[in-house]
C-alpha cells in the first residue's frame, strides 16, 4: 500500500582531479523511486453508534476501509486492540437525513480529528441499503485522507525521534559481484566519500534510516571492428530503508578493461565512490522529509512529495 513517486535524480558533476575518468560525471540516471515506510494500519470497528444493524455495521465499516485503502490509507475492518489509531464512525438523525461522522482517535484516547459526512436518506440508511452505505463510505474517504495526512505531520514534527527533527542515519552494506578487490574497495571508498558529504554513517543496521549496497555486473562489450579488450561494467547502489523496503536506486555505467578491475580496482573505485555518493546522497535527501537537512550544499530539492496516512502510536 506504500505510495510510489518517480523523482528524477539530478545530473551531479565533479571536478575531475587526478582521478581516472570513467566514472566520473555518472552518478546515475535512474529515477529514485521514493516512498515512507509502511504507516501503521488504521482501524474501523464495526460502528456501534451509527444507527445501523449489526449486519449493516460490519459492510459498512468494511466499505470505509476499501475508500481509505483506495486512496493509499492502510485501513482494516475489524474490532479494536489497545494502541490502534481508530476511525469511530457515527450517525445522527436530522429531519429525514442522516448525517454520518467520523472520529480520528489516537492511541491514548485522545482525538485527532473529526469529519462530517455528507447526508443520506434516512429510511435507505436504516434498511442497511449497501449501495447507500458504499456510497456513503467513498464520498467520506477524500477528506478523512487529507485530516490523517494533516495529523500524520504534527505528530511527526513533535516527536524527537522522527526524521522530520534529526539527520538521517546510513549503514553501508555490502558490494557484491565486482573483480579482483572491488567489493571491498568500493564500500570503503564509498564510506570516504559519504562521511566527505556530511552523511551520518552507522555500523549497526537496528541504527540506521537507509541502508545501502551495492551489485556490480561485468559483461564483455561488444565490438565489431576493434581489438580493444573491454568489459561493461554496471554498479547498482540500491538504498533500503531499516525494513529493507525500496527507497531509490543509482546507477553507473561503463567500459573498463579487464586489468582495470582485477586485481585491483585502485583509483577507478574511489571515482566511482565519489560519484555514487553524490546520487546517494541524492535519494536520501529526498526520502527525508524537509525540516531537516543534510550538512552540505548539495541541492535538495525534488519535484514531487511522498506522505504517510497514519501517524505512529504516541
Amino acid at each position: 500500500m506504500n505510495r510510489y513517486i518517480a523523482l528524477l535524480i539530478p545530473t551531479l558533476l565533479a571536478g575531475c582531479g587526478t582521478l581516472p575518468q570513467p566514472f566520473l560525471g555518472r552518478p546515475g540516471t535512474e529515477g529514485a523511486l521514493l516512498s515512507i515506510p509502511p504507516p501503521p494500519v488504521l482501524i474501523i470497528p464495526p460502528p456501534h453508534d451509527a444507527m445501523l444493524g449489526d449486519n449493516a455495521s460490519r459492510i459498512y465499516a468494511h466499505d470505509l476501509a476499501d475508500a481509505l485503502v483506495a486512496r493509499d490509507v492502510p485501513s482494516l475492518a475489524q474490532p479494536a486492540s489497545k494502541f490502534d489509531w481508530l476511525l469511530v464512525a457515527q450517525a445522527h438523525i436530522l429531519g429525514n437525513q442522516i448525517i454520518p461522522s467520523f472520529s480520528i482517535v489516537g492511541p491514548t484516547g485522545k482525538m485527532y480529528g473529526h469529519v462530517t459526512g455528507t447526508p443520506v436518506a434516512a429510511g435507505a440508511w436504516a434498511d442497511g441499503d449497501p449501495k447507500l452505505l458504499r456510497a456513503a463510505a467513498t464520498a467520506a474517504a477524500p477528506e478523512l485522507a487529507r485530516q490523517l495526512g494533516v495529523i500524520n505531520a504534527n505528530v511527526q514534527q513533535s516527536n524527537p525521534l522522527s526524521l522530520e527533527n534529526r539527520p538521517p542515519r546510513v549503514m553501508l552494506d555490502h558490494v557484491t559481484g565486482a573483480p579482483g578487490d572491488g567489493d571491498h574497495a568500493l564500500i570503503l571508498d564509498l564510506r570516504r566519500s559519504l562521511d566527505q558529504l556530511g552523511v551520518i554513517l552507522v555500523r549497526r543496521k537496528h541504527e540506521a534510516d537507509f541502508v545501502i549496497n551495492g551489485i556490480v555486473r561485468v559483461s564483455p562489450a561488444k565490438h565489431a571492428s576493434t581489438a580493444i579488450n573491454t568489459d561493461v561494467v554496471e554498479l547498482d547502489w540500491m538504498v533500503r530503508n531499516q525494513s529493507g523496503a525500496f527507497i531509490g536506486k543509482v546507477s553507473q555505467l561503463h567500459e573498463l578493461e579487464p586489468q582495470q578491475m582485477s586485481p585491483y580496482w585502485g583509483d577507478v573505485a574511489a571515482a566511482a565512490a565519489e560519484q555514487a555518493a553524490l546520487g546517494i546522497k541524492q535519494v536520501i535527501v529526498n526520502a527525508t522529509p524537509k525540516h531537516v537537512a543534510l550538512s552540505s550544499n548539495a541541492d535538495a530539492t525534488h519535484p514531487g512529495s511522498a506522505r504517510s496516512v497514519i501517524p505512529p502510536a504516541q
